[in-house]
């Protein structure tokens, strides 16, 4: 890493070099985008946040080349089995079943700090990427060509690093979202949790549920999730009057724990208390500055999508910061940045407070309501709920015209087949970028239609021949799921536009405009409804 700031001009800067901050910069510079990255603290922190990730963001691992490093740190997420007021199961929350759509376990635990240091270390390992760790933003100026950013090191020293763009991925309270004059829209939930991270030992092991679980109580709302190894984590809601310092402590921590465990079967790995919010920033995008991750959006942890959704902004993002840096693409395709990202965390956020609703109810009466409408509506017999189901499509933004449950959604990635009878994911052998995926069963006029637009940018697959034969299935029972025979695919893995007729092909390819710069492919600004 880098340790001066270079007087040349950077494309991008980005200022946080957390989860997202490290995703952008390692996709940048793997780009070769000449990029900056800064950050107040040296190290990683050393303790837990986020303990969930699901297959698409191990999708994105898989992109930059660092999933294998990353696997040891990884778990499958147990079953989540939601207890109503007199101990009932009254929902649980699974996984999709194998094949995986991702060729990824779709939901996995997951240890911070090494994955976060492997993130930074892979940024950091572009020529094109300069960190620089122990600074401080202080104050952000941009004109039509520019932005331009004041540091400040530990000895209060000033510096200016200039870039075309700004993320700010500086965390919930970010100088970043403050200085570009972006503010935060309340979506209604604001409660005060307790978080505690223990390292168990084989004794208390034997004491703890085998899954993970919701205890829907309504004296004291709490979540226990099983994470890598002996790490095990408690969510516990704080009743009124009590002081949020006081369980903090080893003591009052160790009191609320009382049910599970004592302090003899295993070490307090991080006791913190938390509001738990529902935000999200009104705008993603100032001029030449752009929010993601806690700085855009804050949502309660009931299915840990927090760095998903970071995740999710810095690809969103990236992608289109190459396509305008790098080839041509108008600027006018940043916009639609916020639009998707916003709407999409906006309904994510609303599904998941839906669940906290679920976890959170106060009123005893409510509560016993609340189990029996659920056990009624199941039937009697309660039935794994995939995670992956409460995943919103995109709505708005860059989208086709043609109007399907299936547009907006994340296209599959089966496993292949080569001809020497190795299995490979998709995306090792066809890497990220726009394509058009034909079905098997795709007639020739499908293909000509995707020809007749002469766009060189644009990959053209068809399932069942060499260079795209399963080993699973996954891709035509997809097909045949949603009674469709061709899908444009966004370089994020998003499905632009879906289609069932070679009209649906020429109409929404024609909407993706031709660049004569490097010969590539940028999009115009079409929009879903």
């Amino acid at each position: 890493m880098g340790s001066e700031i270079s007087p040349e001009l950077f494309d991008v800067a980005i200022v946080g070099f957390g989860p997202t901050g490290a995703i952008a910069a390692g996709l940048l510079g793997k780009q070769g985008i000449r990029t900056f990255v800064c950050e107040k603290s040296h190290e990683v922190y050393d303790k837990p946040r986020a303990i969930a990730l699901d297959h698409e963001i191990s999708r994105v691992f898989q992109q930059m080349g660092v999933a294998k490093k990353i696997k040891p740190f990884l778990e499958p997420f147990t079953d989540s089995v939601f207890y109503g007021v007199d101990g009932q199961v009254i929902k649980r929350m699974s996984t999709v079943a194998a094949p995986y759509p991702l060729s990824h376990t779709p939901s996995v635990v997951f240890t911070q700090p090494p994955v976060e240091e492997i993130l930074r270390d892979y940024a950091g390992s572009h020529p094109s990427v300069t960190c620089q760790l122990g600074m401080t933003v202080t104050d952000l100026t941009q004109d039509a060509d520019l932005a331009t950013l004041t540091l400040h090191n530990e000895q209060g020293q000033p510096s200016q690093v200039k870039a075309r763009y700004v993320i700010g991925c500086d965390g919930a309270s970010s100088a970043i979202r403050s200085l570009a004059g972006i503010q935060l829209e309340d979506l209604g939930f604001d409660e005060p949790w307790l978080v505690v991270d223990v390292r168990v030992n084989e004794h208390g092991l034997a004491k703890l549920p085998i899954t993970s679980v919701q205890y829907c109580n309504p004296e004291r709302p709490s979540t226990y999730v099983i994470g890598p190894g002996n790490h095990r984590r408690w969510e516990i809601s704080i009743n009124e009057g009590e002081d949020p310092k006081v369980l903090a402590t080893p003591e009052g921590t160790w009191k609320l724990l009382a049910p599970w465990l004592t302090p003899a079967d295993g070490e307090l790995w991080r006791q913190a208390t938390y509001r738990f919010h529902a935000l999200v920033a009104d705008h993603w995008r100032k001029g030449r500055v752009f929010v993601a991750g806690d700085a855009a959006h804050q949502q309660p942890p009931f299915l840990g999508q927090g760095m998903c959704q970071g995740v999710r902004d810095a690809v969103n993002l990236c992608w289109r910061l190459t396509s305008v840096l790098q080839e041509g693409a108008a600027e006018t395709l940043l916009d639609s940045y916020g639009t998707e990202r916003k709407a999409h965390v906006t309904e994510l956020t609303t599904r998941i407070k839906g669940i906290g609703k679920i976890i959170t109810e106060r009123d005893v009466a409510k509560a016993r309501a609340r189990d029996e409408k659920l056990l009624a509506d199941a039937g009697g017999v309660v039935k794994p709920m995939p995670r992956q189901d409460v995943q919103p499509a995109l709505s708005v933004g860059l989208l086709g015209s043609v109007v399907h449950p299936a547009r907006g959604t994340i296209f599959p990635q089966p496993l292949l087949m080569l001809s020497n009878g190795e299995k490979v994911r998709m995306d090792d052998i066809h890497h990220a970028g726009w394509k058009i995926v034909f079905s098997a069963t795709a007639n020739d006029e499908f293909a000509q239609a995707a020809k007749h637009h002469h766009l060189p940018a644009l990959l053209s697959l068809k399932l069942g021949t060499l260079a795209l034969t399963e080993a699973e299935g996954v891709l035509q029972l997809w097909f045949e799921k949603h009674g469709i025979q061709a899908a444009i695919v966004r370089p994020d893995h998003y499905i632009y536009g879906v289609c069932l007729t070679p009209q649906d092909v020429s109409h929404q390819l024609g909407l993706l405009k031709l660049v004569e710069s490097k010969s590539s492919l940028i999009t115009g600004d079409t929009h879903g409804t």
